[in-house]
């Protein structure tokens, strides 16, 4: 018995089979091999094709199965994770009708500035829990507004994940989490906002049913099995964000628990019981994958978008294609502590919810032709991404929250000792990194879902914590110094 987890991100798919009863990893594998495309027609925008992740799916769906040798009709259970806040829009006949608006794409802000002013700060805050932002609603407003031979034709809206469900099932669907994160839910009347529709003016018909994030969703339908080599009827039993995923993948599920990612962008997610905001909207709330009308679970978000694509950028642009990242880890490392005075900015992808949704781009500070090389300037970024962490965390700890403890997979930027070593000393948190992923997560929890497992923790009994890395107190001045240097020339 198997079960598979599917992660759409903006990079690429992974798709993960996971053994029920173990919970070992059976086979894993991702698709496509070079980042996937994102489009960027002015400056500011991000857009991809959803035709692209359900065809990159397939070819790593199928390469997942080769691997394992599992038939197709084992597979009892599907679970999606998508990347957040992306804008899908189909007609009457399920065609996507334009690319997709994706997570990174700051066009919309302006839009979401006003309808914070117009519906009102404090309303926004107390019952959306965030500012509308450069979220999915603002989104659809821009669409509105300057694609209306576009939006005439719209049916239904919905976020990645659920296009693939649809892909999958020939349903439609959205989840409380998903509309939370488009900035559609309204947590005091646990309703889509009256407020957000009647300000951007749009028909609640655009929604497609509320479905459960554990429970079934939909199933395989005779096209999509026939495609996939699936069982028709196979359930899709549980769906989310990819943030609130993976957390999920971390055993995340409890108030002060916290999980983190640094991939293309960098996360710091915290969960939280109360009804709670900044009221700058610089770290966003969420439903967590647990919530429910009865009990408060909720996702204290930090994203920053410049992390993994600040390395990987360097890496393209510093003439270092024939090094791997672990030989540019090896490469930050011979570095000392504050990069021998080298500061990056890292916020070179959009605007910045951190930092109010300002565009201030990247930038390097302190580079002398005749010290510095490029071992430096990969420290630097390494340690400017953490601070651009810790700078959203100082946010997070105003808000109450007490990060002691962070849990992150061992993958992308954690696989850096530099990065790990200065995120704990910096933060003062311990650092413990497990073998997981998204994809593997998403594959446990349709095993919940699917009433496989009785509960999480069953469902993640078999979690591995592969090391955990302390604060170094001896040396917490010098960073804390690097840091405080970094801060001025953000400030």
């Amino acid at each position: 018995m198997y079960l598979i987890g599917y992660d759409i991100g903006s990079s690429s798919v992974k798709v993960c089979l996971v053994e029920a009863e173990s919970g070992k990893i059976v086979a894993s594998d991702f698709y496509p091999k070079e980042e996937m495309k994102i489009t960027a027609v002015k400056p500011g925008w991000a857009e991809q094709d959803p035709a692209d992740w359900w065809n990159n799916l397939k070819t790593a769906h199928h390469a997942v199965m080769k691997k394992s040798g599992v038939d197709g009709g084992d597979v009892k259970a599907i679970g999606i994770t998508w990347q957040m806040h992306g804008l899908v829009l189909l007609d009457k006949d399920q065609q996507v009708l334009r690319h997709s608006i994706i997570w990174c794409d700051s066009r919309a802000v302006p839009y979401g500035e006003k309808a914070f002013k117009a519906i009102g700060e404090e309303k926004c805050l107390s019952r959306l829990l965030n500012s509308p932002g450069n979220f999915t609603a603002s989104k659809l407003a821009w669409v509105k507004e300057n694609e209306p031979h576009i939006y005439e034709k719209i049916d239904k809206l919905m976020l990645p994940g659920d296009y693939i469900a649809m892909r999958l099932s020939g349903e439609t669907g959205l989840t409380v989490e998903g509309l939370s994160e488009g900035i559609f839910w309204d947590f005091k009347d646990n309703r889509i906002s009256e407020d957000v529709l009647n300000f951007f003016d749009i028909p609640e018909s655009f929604f497609p049913e509320i479905k459960p994030i554990f429970g079934c969703q939909g199933n395989v339908s005779a096209t999509a099995a026939a495609e996939l080599g699936l069982k028709p009827g196979t359930p899709i039993t549980y769906r989310a964000g990819d943030q609130p995923n993976n957390a999920l993948s971390l055993n995340v599920f409890n108030p002060g628990e916290i999980a983190s990612t640094a991939g293309t962008s960098g996360v710091v997610y915290g969960v939280s019981d109360k009804l709670d905001y900044d009221r700058k909207s610089r770290v966003n709330t969420f439903a967590h994958v647990n919530y429910t009308k009865e009990q408060t679970r909720l996702g204290i978000l930090l994203c920053i978008n410049g992390t993994g694509i600040l390395n990987s950028w360097l890496r393209r642009n510093l003439a270092l294609e024939g090094l791997s990242y672990n030989d540019m880890n090896e490469l930050a490392a011979q570095s000392p502590v504050g990069a021998n005075g080298v500061s990056i900015i890292p916020f070179g992808n959009g605007a910045e919810r951190a930092l109010e949704n300002r565009n201030v781009n990247c930038s390097i500070h302190g580079v002398n032709f005749n010290v510095h090389d490029k071992k430096d300037l990969l420290r630097a970024a390494q340690e400017g991404i953490v601070f651009s962490y810790e700078y959203g965390m100082e946010i997070m700890k105003g808000m109450g929250m007490n990060i002691r403890l962070i849990r992150a997979g061992y993958a992308n930027m954690f696989l850096s000792p530099v990065f790990v070593q200065t995120l704990a000393n910096v933060s003062g948190a311990t650092i413990e990194l497990f073998d997981t992923d998204g994809a593997a997560g998403a594959a446990k929890a349709a095993g919940i879902g699917a009433g496989i497992y009785a509960s999480h923790n069953e469902a993640f009994a078999s979690l591995v914590k592969l090391k955990a890395v302390e604060p170094e107190t001896s040396k917490t001045a010098v960073y804390r110094e690097a840091y405080e240097r970094w801060k001025g020339f953000l400030d």
